[in-house]
């Protein structure tokens, strides 16, 4: 077990967390009916709000805040007890980033930000929407340094040793994390805030847009490099065998780092203001992300396999039935893996130019977005938490809220089937996203969209429906995990932190470079970004006064 105070800062980041969670899925369960034509919002309330609500809480704050609780943890197992200068950095952290959270909340619930999760210019926030925006970030950092303060000394006191696998993918985590940010940052501070405020009168849209994909891409990686560390590390002990080869974890680690940055333009495919050349660019590395991934794929599978023969099975595919599907720290991250299979497909047709100019602003994406990042990695960071929580609280898992995980996971991934199912055909006919219900004055095109007694718009509201009643089935099993289970009262009865032995004697000293490979990473981004942000500053148009659509 961990110390107390660190056991404190992870249990407050989760508490955090799962807060936003409740609210998210919440405006996320309105939007389905909203768009059904099946409710009507009080007047105090605007679609754009909730729509807003639902994808800042969820995409930014609940996986933020869920994802540091997972890095803490892990690395106070992992490297020991933090010291009292990085656990002061730490809380300093949270409460920043918390602060910030809550400014930024204010600011879309109040109706004074409902510019979407994307906040694209010209739409205009209240400036202090930004401030919070900027704090929010500001305090990762915060974060961020603290723990790789904490992952230094630890070098200094190990010299020559390898780190262990999980602080070594913590620090490839917050090395992206930090690099991406600088994105986001700089179009807050130096473009958003001013505007807000009314100290300059217009924007450079095109510019703005630029620098938020350049974070908006590599947040997708921040999503899902702690969900890959689950896969990698978690499951080999959960089900009974060691880590399948450490250099290519590592190196599958070091090549998201690489490649998660000079790619953001593939978002911007339809805008007009950026040369082919670039975007071509762009394209091209985006499909190098592929690699690491299907590393991960091969390395995932070989692992169930090695298990399996290890207890006992024979033939092609008698591994898998040796697999421990009661076990639902186990399930629940087998099922996110299989979600993501279709949903790296559908990255590599939104990568696609021709394809992409089909599907761009349709539901396609936001079916796309809800298979990738609400599955694969929602569904890991639950799977965690059925362990994480009572490994924290010391409290035990008993067999009856196991049970109701089963559920709870199984109900998920049905609603999820459902919705982004829907979704993804409602983009092929044609059916935009970011708008509330739209029948286009029964247009034929449009009647095609809700035809039918299960329709693909009712399809989508089932979905959304059961997903709702999963969201809080969890809820419960987390607010019982944290206060109401007793106690373990023996070492059998305790929760543990799996973590799996990894081989290091294989492993090249030259992944542990991290100068060699941010040099690298930065050296892309350079190529990739430099002379077509330099253009955009330098033959950049009059500029964007903010409008308020709401």
């Amino acid at each position: 077990m961990i110390a107390k105070s660190d056991r404190q800062l992870a249990l407050w980041n989760i508490g955090i967390s799962y807060i936003a969670f409740i609210i998210g899925t919440f405006c996320g369960l309105l939007q389905v009916f909203i768009r059904n034509d099946k409710l009507q919002l009080p007047k105090f309330l605007d679609y754009y709000q909730i729509l807003t609500a639902h994808g800042v809480l969820l995409a930014l704050v609940f996986t933020t805040f869920f994802i540091f609780a997972f890095l803490i943890a892990g690395m106070s197992k992992t490297l020991g007890s933090f010291g009292p200068r990085v656990r002061f950095f730490l809380w300093l952290g949270l409460w920043v980033t918390a602060i910030g959270t809550t400014l930024a909340t204010a600011m879309i619930i109040s109706g004074e930000a409902s510019v979407l999760y994307t906040f694209y210019a010209p739409l205009k926030a209240s400036g202090w929407f930004y401030v919070g925006l900027a704090l929010l970030i500001v305090g990762t950092w915060f974060t961020s340094f603290a723990l790789l303060g904490h992952y230094l000394v630890w070098k200094k006191q190990n010299k020559g040793k390898f780190s262990p696998l999980f602080a070594y993918m913590t620090v490839a985590t917050l090395l992206l994390w930090i690099i991406a940010c600088l994105g986001v940052v700089t179009t807050v501070l130096f473009q958003y805030i001013p505007w807000s405020f009314g100290w300059t009168e217009t924007i450079n849209v095109e510019l703005s847009r630029s620098l938020f994909w350049y974070f908006g891409h590599p947040l997708v990686y921040f999503w899902l490099l702690p969900a890959y560390m689950a896969w990698y590390v978690v499951m080999p002990k959960i089900i009974g065998t060691d880590v399948f080869s450490d250099s290519l974890a590592r190196f599958s680690f070091v090549l998201f780092i690489l490649f998660s940055f000079p790619v953001g333009f593939h978002h911007q495919l339809t805008e007009p203001g950026i040369d082919s050349f670039w975007k071509f660019l762009q394209v091209v590395l985006t499909f190098m992300v592929v690699v690491p991934t299907l590393m991960t794929a091969f390395s995932m599978f070989a692992t169930f396999e090695t298990s399996g023969r290890k207890k006992g099975a024979t033939g092609l595919f008698g591994w898998f039935k040796k697999l421990p599907w009661k076990d639902v720290r186990f399930t629940s991250l087998f099922i996110a893996m299989l979600f993501f299979i279709p949903g790296g497909a559908g990255g590599i047709v939104n990568a696609s130019f021709q394809l992409n100019e089909l599907v761009h602003n349709t539901l396609w994406v936001v079916g796309h977005f809800h298979i990738t990042v609400g599955t694969p990695v929602a569904m890991t960071f639950m799977g965690v938490t059925f362990w994480l929580v009572p490994y924290l609280t010391g409290r035990t898992f008993p067999k009856y809220l196991q049970k109701l995980a089963h559920i709870q996971i199984f109900s998920w991934a049905v609603g999820m089937l459902l919705m982004s199912t829907a979704q993804h055909l409602l983009g092929l006919l044609g059916a935009p996203r970011r708008t509330a219900y739209s029948g286009y004055n029964g247009h034929e095109s449009a009647l095609e969209w809700f035809q039918g007694i299960l329709s693909n718009h009712v399809t989508m509201a089932i979905g959304g429906t059961i997903l709702f009643f999963s969201a809080m089935l969890l809820v419960y099993i987390v607010a019982n995990l944290m206060f109401v289970t007793p106690k373990a009262a023996t070492e059998e009865e305790a929760v543990e932190f799996p973590i799996a032995k990894s081989d290091t004697s294989h492993t090249a000293k030259l992944l542990e470079n991290w100068g060699l490979w941010v040099g690298i990473a930065l050296a892309l981004i350079l190529m990739a970004y430099a002379m077509p942000l330099t253009e955009m500053i330098q033959h950049s148009p009059p500029g964007s006064r903010g409008f308020i659509t709401w």
